[in-house]
């Protein structure tokens, strides 16, 4: 039975039993009508309830979308889901949209092409080693986009993500003409013009996503403050200047990225060469490390990627891994709705951690959307360790599917 019809079935009984206690006893009439009146408006409520069951974005022919929590349907930095984009995929091509994957060489090797038309990868990360002149960064990037890909899949461009923060962390030429710590100290006004002419810079050179601002407090004597990376050493600095900046990145039709939460401002070494653990309270980390991520989310940023250091208030996993951090502190507690990418996963903290197929899956299940690997034999595991779990149900198919339409949604806001 459908949930629509039990309410109409179960108002009739409710009528027929009134009417039988009425015949019954004329007495008990005015009691009886509280009565009727009280069955009635809950009666309502059931329908209503079972009208709704299938979630109002999981409609009959995309039921795999949902069902949605509360915050998962709040606001976004997406148009509202209507419909289930990843609908016809299959688990591979499922699992693929959710790596990307590095490559050696300054032109497409044969297996990310072979990767890319079967819908087993959904974004490139290109490092300085790809990269060459102007012209040759067009043509890379161009070809890149050119590349067929699965039916279901034509309509999205191609994620193609550089890391330019500016300063020591610079793949391309061309702006930001300064580091962070540069651009938090000249102001919002120098912040915001150096975002505009970085998107413009990157799209220019085919690049769709950019993975900065650094949102990192920059506590003295941390790694962040001592090479540069972060926009200052308080709360009121960092919003004032890198939030100006990802808000003049994203105008220019290039997606902003902020890193690396929940803080990487206390850590003593890169996590990519060695494993940290920031023993700061959860009560500290909420009130100055995670504080830059809330006026980011409001202007509404469209990913952040999640560290891998370990913060033992937070859980006892790296970050990315950790529920904890990635479902509890940044999806619910301070609401973002926008995708969700990992750092490095080939760095000295992931393999302490596990090994690829293990951290693959550990990401995947914390509420990773995106699992970012510098080399593609290593995207290939990951790709295959998620989508055997999904085959198997030991990672939910609703959480997968959502996963799989934010970057879906993230790819079709970066259309030309």
């Amino acid at each position: 039975m459908s949930p629509a019809r039990r309410g109409p079935e179960r108002a009739g009984a409710y009528h027929r039993i009134v009417a039988s206690i009425l015949r019954k006893s004329p007495a008990g009439t005015a009691v009886t009508v509280v009565l009727l009146l009280a069955g009635l408006a809950g009666l309502v409520l059931l329908s209503a309830a079972g009208d709704n069951s299938g979630d109002s974005n999981a409609t009959a022919g995309s039921a795999a979308v949902g069902p949605f929590v509360k915050s998962e349907t709040a606001s976004s930095p997406f148009p509202p889901l209507t419909r289930n984009l990843s609908a016809g995929l299959g688990i591979n091509q499922l699992a693929g949209q959710r790596i990307v994957a590095g490559f050696e060489g300054k032109s497409v090797p044969p297996v990310i092409r072979r990767r890319i038309r079967a819908g087993l990868i959904g974004g490139v990360i290109l490092f300085a080693d790809n990269l060459g002149s102007r012209s040759q960064i067009q043509r890379l990037t161009r070809s890149l986009q050119r590349i067929g890909r699965p039916a279901g899949l034509r309509r999205y461009p191609l994620m193609i993500m550089v890391d330019q923060e500016g300063g020591l962390v610079k793949r391309l030429s061309g702006a930001p003409n300064a580091s962070a710590e540069q651009m938090g100290a000249r102001g919002a006004a120098y912040s915001r013009r150096q975002g505009l002419l970085t998107g413009r810079n990157l799209k220019n050179a085919g690049f769709n996503i950019d993975l900065a601002p650094v949102l990192d407090v920059a506590r003295p004597g941390g790694v962040i403050a001592d090479t540069d990376r972060g926009f200052g050493s308080t709360v009121k600095k960092v919003n004032a200047t890198a939030i100006p900046f990802a808000q003049a990145l994203q105008r220019t039709g290039v997606a902003a990225t902020a890193k690396h939460f929940p803080g990487l401002g206390a850590a003593r070494e890169n996590t990519d060469f060695a494993v940290q653990r920031i023993r700061l309270s959860k009560a500290a980390l909420r009130k100055l490390d995670m504080a830059p991520y809330k006026p980011y989310i409001a202007s509404r940023g469209k990913l952040v990627m999640v560290g891998t250091a370990i913060y033992p208030a937070l859980g006892p996993k790296p970050a990315a891994f950790e529920p904890k951090v990635v479902r509890g502190e940044l999806r619910l507690r301070l609401g973002f709705k926008g995708v969700t990418i990992t750092d490095a996963m080939g760095t000295v903290a992931v393999s302490n951690f596990g090994g690829t197929k293990q951290s693959a899956i550990a990401a995947a299940h914390a509420g990773m959307d995106i699992l970012l690997y510098s080399d593609w034999r290593s995207a290939g595991q990951g790709q295959q360790a998620i989508a055997s779990r999904l085959r198997t149900g030991k990672l939910p198919r609703a959480q997968f599917i959502r996963a799989v339409n934010r970057t879906l949604q993230l790819r079709a806001s970066l259309r030309r």
